[in-house]
């Protein structure tokens, strides 16, 4: 066997429900993968949302060590991260971690973002970071534990993003992404930096964020402990990575403009590369650094996109995996496009983008005693596209408009969910062979900084293959379906706090 054969590559993410692990040959060919879940998130209090750091390390030695086990002889060039965004993880001085960490879904800090905002003013934030400061970024959390855990705020010597938590158990640096820094609320996007106004805002020492790296940039090295505790062999290079959007978005070739990506995790994602940092004037869309050198993007979020799902699939099938998924998609192809009325408005978790409300909430409205089963699952599905959908009309009002949408997470899985994608979005939708996303685009980031590709750019073109392409239908319909839902939340908006307080009063 020729020495290049056994060249392999490791992309690990650190997700909400789990952690994934990838191993990549030279081709971009997925060799091995793993996923070992993550403990349930603990939701102590309504629109709460913590998880243990030391669980993610634990399941990502579980993901690595499944993924070497049998791979035989071969010899790991790199190792590329990432992860969910916008959790914060604590250190004290000897690197232990600092209680639980508030993770990207979490709303509870929304009057610290109301005081940040006001202290340091909406257009002057939008001027420091390209963003406005919403409750789910990490500077309105550090400022909640600053308040509400103090003791433990005052022991805190660093902060990290959770899959530079997985970075510091591999290699001892303290270190992240641009992409991934993005979304703190204390990076300067434009320059590509931190943001020192922002910095002394929260008052947070010299030394307390993490040193700043381009996604293909190693950071460090995997060291004799993580060896001993992970079967990977020390001195692997380790690079920057990315959140998990950015790194999805390599992962799914959108490191160009005019492609633009929708992914359904746990969160949905609309996500469009760009030449340079764009920002809506309310502030919905997110103006983030990519993990690509030297490019941005312009992102919307939706908080309960797969969530949704998910929570549909618990409450019909209690007790069912992931299998269930398909089987109810196969029920909802029996209900009709739009479902006779039917609106389902998947504000689960409140919503960001466009509406930027944490007290939102979800539910179905139209329902009559004629709706089936069938129609509430489908309504489920088109509510998550339409609010996808909503990212996509803002984006055209900054003049950014696709050609095509690349579909990954669970929204691109089967034929159901992506056929009404593009009948949604009303532009031809395509899938990747490979739909690994994150995991695979943490792969091609280590693949490019270890220098078996000269960009990121070459490393996408040389591994992606498409799959399937679903052609936009039932314009008409699903025009004035969206019309409809696009009505609603404004109608609702000014119960929703009622709703919210009823909710943590029960």
């Amino acid at each position: 066997m020729n020495d290049k054969n056994k060249d392999r590559w490791l992309g690990l993410d650190c997700g909400t429900g789990g952690t994934r692990a990838l191993l990549v040959d030279a081709q971009g060919v997925v060799r091995a993968a793993h996923s070992a879940a993550h403990a349930p998130i603990d939701m102590p209090q309504p629109l709460w949302a913590e998880q243990r750091p030391e669980d993610w390390w634990r399941a990502a030695r579980e993901a690595i060590g499944a993924v070497l086990r049998g791979a035989g002889d071969i010899a790991i060039r790199g190792i590329g991260l990432s992860g969910q965004m916008h959790g914060v993880v604590l250190l004290d001085r000897d690197g232990a971690v600092l209680g639980p960490s508030i993770i990207w879904c979490d709303q509870r800090a929304h009057r610290e973002a109301e005081a940040l905002t006001a202290q340091i003013g909406y257009e002057r934030a939008l001027a420091l970071t390209a963003n406005p400061i919403l409750p789910a970024l990490s500077a309105p959390k550090l400022l909640w534990l600053q308040e509400h855990r103090p003791g433990e705020f005052k022991r805190a010597r660093r902060f990290l993003l959770p899959k530079d938590y997985i970075r510091f158990q591999l290699s001892g640096e303290f270190a992240t992404d641009l992409a991934d820094a993005s979304g703190t609320g204390l990076l300067d996007v434009a320059n590509r930096r931190w943001s020192e106004p922002m910095r002394a805002a929260l008052g947070l020492p010299e030394g307390f964020l993490p040193s700043l790296h381009e996604g293909p940039e190693v950071t460090g090295r995997v060291s004799a402990a993580a060896a001993a505790a992970t079967g990977l062999a020390s001195g692997i290079p380790i690079v920057a990575g990315g959140g998990d959007q950015a790194a999805g978005a390599v992962g799914n070739g959108i490191v160009r403009p005019g492609l633009a990506s929708a992914t359904v995790g746990t969160s949905g994602v609309v996500f469009a590369a760009t030449d340079r940092p764009q920002t809506d004037a309310r502030g919905s869309i997110h103006a983030f650094c990519h993990a690509v050198p030297g490019q941005w993007h312009a992102m919307g979020v939706t908080q309960a996109a797969g969530l949704s799902f998910r929570w549909l699939r618990d409450q019909l099938c209690p007790g069912a995996g992931d299998e269930a998924y398909d089987a109810l998609c196969r029920e909802a192809a029996t209900a009709p496009p739009g479902c006779n009325g039917l609106i389902f408005l998947p504000y689960l978790m409140g919503e960001r983008a466009p509406h930027l409300d944490p007290h939102a909430r979800g539910g179905w409205l139209g329902l009559t005693a004629a709706h089936t089963r069938a129609h509430l699952i489908r309504a489920v599905l088109e509510g998550v596209a339409f609010s996808l959908k909503d990212c996509l009309a803002v984006l055209a009002g900054m003049n950014i408009l696709p050609r095509r949408i690349l579909l990954s997470g669970g929204g691109a899985r089967g034929t159901v969910w992506p056929q009404i994608q593009a009948d949604v979005y009303g532009v031809p939708c395509g899938r990747w062979r490979n739909s690994e996303g994150a995991a695979y685009g943490a792969a091609l980031l280590a693949m490019t900084g270890t220098g078996r590709f000269a960009s990121v750019a070459e490393a996408c073109d040389q591994t992606l293959a498409a799959d399937a392409e679903f052609a936009p239908g039932n314009a008409r319909l699903y025009a004035a379906a969206y019309d409809l839902y696009r009505a609603l939340y404004p109608r609702l908006k000014d119960l929703f706090p009622h709703m919210a307080t009823a909710a943590a009063a029960g």
